[in-house]
């Protein structure tokens, strides 16, 4: 065993409590703009010797509220489980952990703000990312002007994320505009493949690259790889992000025509789009794929009307994706799901949003935990020459070269008889792909 495969077993055992409202060691204060909350674990009784000493504290922010609210709750219960579970088994470094999360409000623009006051003016130990990709891109000239490691959860396009001590929680490789589009053309071909395809695509940072690539690279995306595999162009739709008029956009799709509409859109966006299409007489594409929908309301309206449409995941609790990891992986998915139940939230399964949480927080423990201090430059360089062991994806390396993505662990999932399942790769599906509907 993994000598950080041991840590990871004894931090995956430890944290959930303030805001769900369940702890009386917890605080939690809001205040408008930039509100507060506060989450540790004071007083728990442990078997692994409770933390003593001053707190370390992590401080962060999360879109509580705006736009990508929906998404950021999902990211503050996993961080609130782990945070708990870290202090029930002796916290970092034998003190107690407290997490002062702040809401930058869905506001690109709030983030580097709320970084610079944790950390100039609150003076946080450690700090962990925000939600949603510009939101992180905010954040890391912060951390890297200070020398403060930043493990993030959800930034995925890797050339952009050139700071040493950032470390992602999630990876689709080194060129993730590259390999999307070509993992969904070879998922299709395996059940026929399709002739045409309309890109309909956010023109947020968070995912046009995936239609349109890079400027600054030289690499082909989307609108290039699909004709290059003999896939026709039929359309290719624009539109601003936190779009709410789709009838047009509707309209264009059904004369186009097409096997598959690629949608390259965040949060509802794809909820927009499908009510849209619906009210054309009911039309509906043969096949759909949203790139990082919001899992809940997309699954409920599919759902409604047997659409089986298609997105990425890292993480579903599915027995086939259950199989290849420890039981930990379960046993947290189904914490997640009972206080996410208990909390209000509307979508409670643990999927790729809160994997991708719980691997930021292991990321920090473990670098906190393998160098034995909070010197930053310090878990920066444990963690580069000894990776990370991960409940919910394994063993991940951290190279340099590569802005420390790794290898990775992308699976496509499918709205099916009421529920999102693995499709593919093959070995992790656990139902069949269901293909275009002509």
């Amino acid at each position: 065993m993994r000598p950080t495969r041991l840590l990871t077993l004894l931090i995956a055992l430890a944290l959930v409590v303030a805001a769900c409202g369940g702890s009386s060691g917890s605080t939690s204060t809001t205040a408008g703009s930039g509100g507060t909350t506060t989450t540790g674990a004071q007083g728990t009784t442990t078997t692994a010797g409770a933390p003593s000493g001053d707190p370390i504290v992590v401080g962060g922010t999360l879109s509580l509220t705006g736009g990508f609210g929906a998404t950021g709750i999902i990211h503050k219960l996993a961080g609130e489980m782990f945070v708990e579970r870290l202090n029930a088994n002796g916290g970092l470094l034998g003190r107690p952990v407290v997490w002062d999360v702040r809401d930058d409000e869905s506001v690109t623009d709030n983030v580097a703000t709320l970084y610079e006051q944790l950390i100039s003016q609150e003076g946080v130990d450690l700090i962990i990312g925000p939600y949603a990709t510009p939101n992180i891109q905010a954040a890391m000239p912060i951390a890297e002007r200070y020398g403060f490691v930043l493990p993030q959860h959800t930034a995925v396009l890797a050339p952009t994320l050139n700071y040493a001590c950032q470390f992602p929680a999630w990876s689709i490789g080194y060129s993730p505009n590259e390999f999307i589009p070509n993992q969904l053309i070879d998922a299709l071909e395996s059940v026929g493949g399709i002739e045409t395809v309309a890109v309909v695509t956010n023109q947020s940072g968070s995912v046009s690259f995936v239609s349109y690539g890079r400027p600054d690279v030289d690499e082909p995306a989307a609108l290039e790889i699909f004709p290059e595999r003999g896939i026709e162009v039929v359309a290719d739709i624009p539109y601003p992000p936190g779009n709410t008029e789709w009838d047009a956009i509707a309209t264009q799709i059904r004369s186009a025509d097409p096997d598959l509409v690629m949608l390259n859109g965040l949060g509802v966006d794809a909820n927009g789009l499908i009510e849209a299409m619906l009210a054309l007489d009911g039309y509906l594409p043969p096949a759909m794929f949203a790139l990082f929908p919001a899992p809940g309301p997309l699954l409920g309206l599919a759902a409604e009307h047997d659409f089986p449409i298609l997105s990425v995941t890292m993480f579903e609790p599915n027995d086939k994706v259950l199989e290849g990891l420890s039981p930990e992986a379960a046993e947290i998915a189904e914490e997640f799901a009972r206080r996410a139940a208990d909390a209000g939230i509307p979508y409670t399964t643990f999927e790729t949003q809160a994997a991708a949480s719980w691997n930021a927080w292991e990321i920090l423990a473990q670098g906190v935990q393998g160098a034995g201090s909070l010197d930053h430059q310090e878990i920066c360089d444990w963690l580069h020459a000894n990776g990370a062991d991960l409940t919910f994806v394994g063993h991940v390396d951290f190279d340099p070269a590569k802005n420390n993505f790794w290898d990775t662990n992308q699976m496509l999932k499918q709205v099916q008889d009421g529920d999102w399942v693995v499709v593919w790769p093959a070995d992790k599906a656990a139902a069949a792909l269901r293909g275009p509907s002509r």
